[in-house]
């Protein structure tokens, strides 16, 4: 093995290991925004459940559509 086989291993195994973080940061990037997006939906149905003066919506029967019902 001569010093250009050498050099030529460890840019091989850079690339790799560039290529390897560059995958591992698109997979984190993608449930990241998958959680987040999770998140917004939650909170617009939460707000959906609510009065413009932040007080439960009531039923007919007198019972709330929120969380106290569950």
């Amino acid at each position: 093995m001569n010093v250009d086989d050498v050099v030529a291993e460890k840019i091989a195994a850079a690339a790799a290991r560039a290529e390897a973080n560059k995958r591992r940061r698109a997979a984190l990037a993608a449930a990241r925004k998958r959680g987040l997006a999770a998140r917004h939906a939650q909170k617009l149905r939460n707000l959906s459940a609510r009065t413009t003066d932040g007080s439960p919506v009531t039923t007919d029967d007198g019972s709330t559509t929120t969380e106290e019902n569950q």
